[in-house]
């Protein structure tokens, strides 16, 4: 029997995490997402239809059987497939929860077409009547309605539990889940304004757009006139974000699921439609997609360059700049260090300096993502900087501004604080940031490597503690500063480059 009361978030994540818990032996961790996310979705939308179906009778008596369905609710549930007629199936429950899913969504069409996934919930080897019974059984322990479980409660232990099936699932976590604090730090930079419109390419569960959507709520600012768009390329994927949305108290976005670079979402006229805000996370240096394509792109979205086969970094980075709105437009990307200096990408990289669109360049701290010590930067962006920034770009070294507990790394508020005072600032600060003329970086090739415009001084008496990834940046900034005056000597006796690149 559910109970209708206030729900703690503490006893929302412990109950959202104990539905995961029976799945364990029956189902890997990885898949855990694609049963646990449509059954919460599944019970919140009924719960929900009944409390507005409540609400309706208690303010129109009778008179509310005479309304159209959409008129009082949200989302429609058929006749014969709320919760409660599933839960009371005893046999081929799989089959029930499927029939229902899709009587739901094609009652919901316009909002919720694939949002439950494809799931094997018909295989009994995997999911036998019982273990489907008990899931059923243990989410009707709650009454997850909007006076129970408001939506910014539900959404945080939505987030919650995304996190901690990152956390289980290990390799396959940074598909869909970029490390939150990192995300804040990208919202911070960018500080959306209501009435915008925002838009993440390579979305996975929609985490970054749900931040710029609570940075507003923070700022008590209007959001629910805040145009919100992505696109992701994973089928269950682009639902989990779609359910994200929802549970957060979203009503009106547009994501789907697709690939943003074979086939961009969002076109008006023939033309890349164009955003305020963008903020992503594209997977990292991909070699599995179209090249000849984007040589050929009709949406000109080559504008740099041609990418190499085994990198798509700068494709991802062009069709970011391409959909940001000339006036408004401004970007913070998260990448691997290699997109600041690799050579096979020099050109383009030129061509993005050259252009004035670089605004700000700043180095992270290492493990802050899934099952990688990599370090990684963020690239801001902006299409029309301030005049008293233009010909510049900031440089930020925060590979120190970490914090690292129970083998998890994050950012803590003074580490998100420190960076967006530094970028608000723009200004030299010792180690730390340094603002170098577009001159300057055509000095150093074009070079977007870090260390080679934010140096770590050391006195004669100071211990040197840093550890082997900083150790490696340094030699990188120096090897790199060797090359580029070797060119510059050569070039001073006539000579041809003899520096192997």
């Amino acid at each position: 029997m559910s109970v209708n009361k206030r729900i703690t978030l503490e006893e929302l994540q412990t109950y959202l995490w104990n539905s995961a818990v029976l799945l364990r032996t029956n189902i890997d961790a990885g898949s855990y997402k694609q049963y646990i996310f449509p059954l919460l979705f599944f019970k919140r939308i009924c719960d929900v239809y009944d409390e507005e179906t409540e609400k309706a009778v208690a303010e129109y008596g009778e008179d509310a059987s005479e309304f159209e369905e959409q008129e009082i609710h949200a989302f429609v549930v058929p006749k014969g497939y709320h919760w409660n007629d599933v839960r009371a199936v005893s046999e081929n429950v799989g089959v029930a929860i499927v029939e229902a899913f899709r009587k739901i969504e094609n009652a919901n069409i316009d909002k919720l077409q694939g949002i439950f996934g494809d799931g094997a919930w018909t295989n009994k080897n995997r999911l036998p009547d019982r273990l489907l019974k008990d899931l059923m059984e243990h989410f009707s322990s709650k009454t997850l309605s909007i006076a129970n479980c408001p939506e910014d409660e539900l959404g945080q232990g939505y987030e919650y539990l995304i996190k901690k099936f990152a956390d289980d699932s290990g390799h396959t976590a940074q598909e869909f889940y970029t490390n939150r604090t990192v995300v804040h730090l990208m919202t911070e930079m960018l500080q959306p304004a209501s009435g915008e419109s925002i838009y993440d390419p390579t979305c996975g569960s929609a985490g970054m757009l749900i931040s710029a959507i609570a940075y507003l709520k923070f700022q008590n600012k209007e959001w629910r006139n805040v145009a919100v768009y992505g696109q992701e390329i994973n089928a269950l994927t682009s639902a989990i974000g779609k359910m994200n949305l929802f549970l957060h108290g979203l009503k009106d976005f547009h994501i789907v699921n697709g690939d943003t670079l074979a086939a961009p979402a969002f076109i008006e006229n023939g033309r890349l439609q164009q955003f305020d805000l963008i903020l992503a996370n594209p997977p990292y240096s991909i070699s599995q997609w179209n090249r000849g394509a984007f040589e050929n792109d009709k949406y000109g979205r080559n504008f740099l360059g041609v990418p190499p086969q085994g990198r798509a970094d700068y494709a991802f980075i062009q069709h970011i700049i391409a959909s940001l709105k000339p006036n408004t437009g401004r970007c913070a990307v998260l990448l691997p260090h290699g997109v600041l200096f690799r050579n096979e990408e020099s050109a383009m990289r030129e061509k993005l300096v050259r252009s004035d669109a670089v605004e700000c360049v700043i180095g992270l701290g290492p493990n802050l993502f899934y099952n990688s010590p990599m370090e990684a930067c963020i690239l801001i962006c902006r299409m029309n900087k301030k005049v008293e920034r233009r010909g510049q770009v900031l440089f930020i070294n925060a590979i120190n501004e970490v914090e690292r507990k129970n083998a998890q790394s994050y950012l803590e508020d003074k580490h998100i604080k420190r960076i967006a005072e530094a970028y608000l600032k723009y200004t030299d600060e010792d180690g730390f940031a340094k603002v170098a003329t577009i001159q300057e970086i055509d000095d150093n090739n074009f070079s977007l490597s870090i260390p080679l415009y934010v140096k770590q001084a050391m006195d004669g008496g100071q211990v040197d503690d840093r550890n082997i990834q900083e150790h490696y940046e340094s030699w990188r900034a120096s090897s790199e500063m060797m090359k580029l005056s070797f060119k510059k000597l050569n070039a001073m006796l006539g000579k041809e480059d003899d520096i192997d690149e």
